[in-house]
């Protein structure tokens, strides 16, 4: 008999093959393209490519580098293990007087933006001296309680199922009126900096 762990990586090997099947099937059809038309374009014969998508066939890493510059991808996505890590993001929460941050984007997030889920209590300092400025935009929604935007001289209150969005070049600080306050927001990298990392 098997060791357990001799079997546990030939488990993982034939999920991993079944994924890089379904990779290949599917990039196909996006494209459009019969086992005749992807072929041709990696130079393996339509019976060949049927019995890899079909699982008839091993796969081998001599036919996968021509299928996967033919379908317009590297290697390493075609191979790519799928797993959770990828998809689910396990925010850790940052605190600091009066609020809690929850990042819901991964460091260094594309497009330069960061989403949060942040609780505010009527704790957190909003006076002048901790009002913000940096250039950019930025957006919040209200899931909960009353949030203050103080924004240069104003007060702006944004209630529960409300949005606010403004200019991050003017002094700005969001609290919470009569209560915690619970807000998702999106932030540019210059705002990220001054907002997530708690002190």
């Amino acid at each position: 008999m098997l060791p357990a762990h001799t079997l546990l990586r030939m488990t993982q090997d034939a999920e991993l093959e079944t994924i890089i099947r379904q990779r290949i099937r599917g990039l196909r059809l996006a494209r459009g393209w019969s086992l005749d038309a992807l072929a041709s374009r990696c130079h393996l014969s339509p019976s060949t490519l049927s019995r890899i998508e079909t699982g008839h066939r091993r796969i081998a890493l001599d036919q996968l580098v021509p299928i996967a510059r033919a379908l317009g991808t590297s290697l390493d996505q075609l191979v790519e293990p799928a797993d959770d890590e990828d998809v689910v993001i396990r925010p850790e929460p940052r605190h600091a007087r009066g609020v809690t941050v929850w990042p819901l984007s991964r460091e260094g997030a594309p497009r330069g933006v960061a989403v949060a889920r942040m609780r505010i209590t009527p704790e957190r300092p909003t006076g002048p001296e901790h009002r913000g400025v940096h250039p950019g935009r930025e957006w919040f929604t209200v899931l909960s309680g009353t949030a203050v935007l103080q924004l240069g001289e104003r007060s702006v209150l944004v209630r529960a199922g409300q949005a606010a969005e403004f200019s991050t070049m003017l002094p700005h600080a969001v609290g919470a009126v009569d209560g915690p306050v619970e807000i998702l927001t999106v932030l540019d990298s210059d705002g990220e900096r001054s907002h997530q990392h708690a002190d």
